[in-house]
């Protein structure tokens, strides 16, 4: 029996596109976070393993279900984050969530159009906040705007990675009618280059991301965790600027992911932009914003 361990494709938090349980986050809740983090990244790379049939892909993903229900305890990660739910007693929906869109990934190749892309969204990006947020014990008011960035994050990395998404699994997010639309082609993606066509299909898709960056543009503020209400900050100004380059940029030849000064600068804008919203929000209601 083939295990997720055995699967791992050995990327950790600290190798995503956007932070993950930084030191922002109050040490009280990143032990649940990163126990969701392993879980999930265990389903992501079964999904994505290059080799392994769709019928075993869906068979461990099983497992790995019923490993976070009870049902087994042959997969250490789900053991670890139902152990997490159980002691704050959270539900495991939004884990279940995640391997529905898990499940999506081998059975699933093409997008009809942005709908279609956006419901996969509801499952594969939306429920990661969701979670954060119910760890932290914040109103399902905030759910909205953290669903916008959540999906704008998704795309962004749909558009990165469209290349090698393309040529590793032949998937393909960018949906189909925006392709029809510019007059550029699925197999246009196997190039070195994109083509003027191409260009545009996927400068299209950016443009609409920026529409989901301007409905969360809300979110930090609404947080009531100072710490939290930070890192959504420095995530909404990374994704704002990360829109901007593939509005502007060639993902098959051109460098669309953000280097270390990069993380570092927009980090720092993200954090004085986060905090003059909190000085806004506790004028707005009266009091003092919790200490960090």
């Amino acid at each position: 029996m083939v295990t997720s361990a055995e699967t791992r494709s050995g990327k950790g938090h600290r190798d995503e596109n956007f932070p993950v349980a930084s030191r922002l986050i109050r040490a009280c809740y990143r032990a649940p976070i990163l126990a969701f983090y392993e879980f999930v990244r265990s389903a992501d790379d079964i999904a994505d393993h290059a080799t392994l049939p769709p019928a075993q892909k869906l068979a461990m993903l099983d497992r790995l279900e019923g490993s976070l229900l009870g049902a087994n305890d042959e997969e250490g990660v789900g053991v670890t984050l139902r152990r997490e739910l159980t002691a704050r007693a959270l539900t495991p929906r939004h884990a279940q969530d995640l391997l529905t869109a898990f499940r999506m990934d081998v059975t699933k190749l093409r997008y009809r159009d942005w709908d279609d892309l956006i419901g996969y969204c509801t499952y594969s990006a939306m429920p990661v906040g969701r979670f954060v947020l119910d760890v932290h014990g914040e109103s399902h008011a905030l759910w909205p705007a953290n669903d916008a960035l959540c999906a704008a994050l998704q795309v962004i990395n749909h558009l990165q990675d469209c290349a090698k998404d393309y040529r590793n699994l032949d998937r393909v997010y960018i949906p189909l009618d925006a392709f029809a639309q510019s007059g550029a082609t699925v197999e246009e993606l196997g190039a070195e280059r994109a083509s003027p066509a191409l260009c545009s299909c996927i400068r299209g898709v950016a443009l609409r991301t920026g529409h989901l960056l301007r409905a969360s543009r809300s979110f930090s503020a609404g947080i009531d965790d100072t710490r939290l209400a930070l890192e959504v900050a420095v995530i909404q100004t990374f994704a704002e600027h990360l829109t901007g380059l593939l509005e502007r940029r060639d993902p098959l030849s051109e460098r669309v992911h953000l280097g270390k000064a990069g993380v570092a600068g927009f980090g720092l804008l993200g954090l004085l932009w986060g905090a003059s919203r909190r000085v806004g929000r506790a004028f707005a209601v009266g009091h003092k914003p919790q200490d960090a």
